[in-house]
């Protein structure tokens, strides 16, 4: 296999990775329609999501160290049948209860399944090309963004919200037979025990690399979250282009995955710090434009692009310093990354609702990814001591 090209198999995880985002974030966009076809509050709606991100959180990581004794291939192929029975009991939920329960289920599939292909995704290219793999296979997460969520609100408007949740369950077996036909069930490395996954965990370098994600991250969720309100309360805009306005932030959420993979690659301590920094100067750049509607747009562009160049450079760090439980500790990762999610939209909603307002939204972002800063700079400085031992040593 040529190694300079991206595989097939990895733009299999990518679409795969598109099916369980959208899965994700559709939710946000059909909530009105999902309380009233339920008879139930939009706020008790909005609980779907904590379920399914409580899902990741929790379940990802204990279902990733029963998995990892498995062929990767079976194990992937399994999460994706899951990921549709979920869907397919979301689209037919004949009540709250139901649904909720389906949305657990279909968030269960998240975590490992990021977690474990990563860890394939890297197998299957040079490790010069590491990071572009796993840029590339979350940049599915980065289309659904862009493409899922919006189409599948769209389709919700038109036909219903249990078609939404059938379309997606569809896009998963488009995914489940590709990974069957094209995934080889060997070379992916053999499991380990999980006692020695879980050792991992005794690296302080790996707890560092999860505090990176959890802390510098955490500013994405706080603004993104809050884009609609920030943009029709204090910019000025109409509903209908909030629609437009997350298309835009998804092509820079596109874009910054691709530089962040590229830069990731050829020097991962300098990317993670240039990213995390990039991505506070563009929520002070949101924070300063917010009157002028041309200038809120580009830098919310700019927000997307350094906000999500972020990503390949915390998973692969954490990869990194996993040993012998990667896939455990890229689980994990996804488990911090949406912590940093439940983070920051509890604090974007508490600053909505106190007297500071939408405005101050940006700014309060900017607060926890600082402390993000010191643990890369930590980090990046306990790296650059074992590379050093690593050559006094092999001289």
């Amino acid at each position: 296999m040529n190694k300079e090209k991206m595989p097939l198999q990895v733009w299999i995880l990518t679409l795969a990775a598109f099916a369980i985002g959208t899965a994700e974030f559709v939710i946000a966009g059909i909530l009105p329609q999902v309380a009233e076809s339920l008879s139930i509050t939009e706020g008790q709606a909005g609980y779907l999501i904590s379920a399914y991100a409580l899902a990741i959180v929790f379940g990802g990581p204990v279902l990733t160290i029963y998995l990892a004794r498995f062929n990767k291939k079976g194990v992937l192929a399994g999460l994706m049948v899951l990921f549709i029975l979920g869907n397919v009991m979301s689209a037919f939920a004949p009540n709250y209860l139901v649904l909720m329960v389906s949305r657990v289920i279909t968030g269960l599939v998240q975590g490992p399944f990021y977690g474990i292909g990563a860890v394939v995704a890297t197998n299957l290219v040079a490790e010069k090309m590491a990071g572009r793999a796993v840029g590339q296979m979350f940049a599915g997460l980065t289309l659904a963004n862009v493409l899922g969520v919006p189409s599948g609100t769209w389709i919700g408007l038109q036909f219903g919200w249990h078609t939404t949740f059938l379309i997606v369950a569809a896009f998963g077996l488009i995914a489940l037979l590709f990974i069957t036909l094209a995934i080889k069930s060997t070379g992916h490395g053999e499991a380990k025990e999980i006692k020695t996954q879980l050792s991992a965990f005794k690296n302080p370098m790996l707890l560092i690399s999860l505090a990176i994600t959890v802390f510098a991250w955490s500013g994405f969720m706080t603004l993104y979250g809050y884009i609609a309100p920030i943009a029709t309360h204090i910019t000025g805009f109409g509903e209908s282009a909030v629609t437009w306005i997350l298309v835009i932030v998804g092509v820079g959420l596109i874009v910054g995955n691709t530089l962040g993979g590229r830069s990731s690659d050829k020097n991962l301590q300098k990317a993670s710090m240039f990213w995390a920094l990039a991505m506070i100067v563009s929520l002070a750049l949101v924070g300063l434009n917010l009157d002028n509607k041309a200038l809120f747009i580009a830098s919310t562009f700019l927000f997307g692009i350094a906000s999500f160049a972020n990503v390949p450079a915390m998973q692969l760090r954490v990869m990194n310093h996993g040993g012998d439980g990667q896939e455990l500790a890229a689980t994990a990762n996804i488990s911090a990354f949406n912590l940093a999610n439940a983070f920051g939209g509890f604090l974007g909603g508490m600053v909505l609702d106190s007297s500071m307002g939408a405005g101050m939204i940006p700014y309060a972002a900017i607060i926890v990814p600082l402390l993000g800063l010191l643990f890369i700079a930590s980090a990046n400085r306990n790296e650059k001591k074992q590379a050093t031992l690593t050559a006094n040593v092999s001289n």
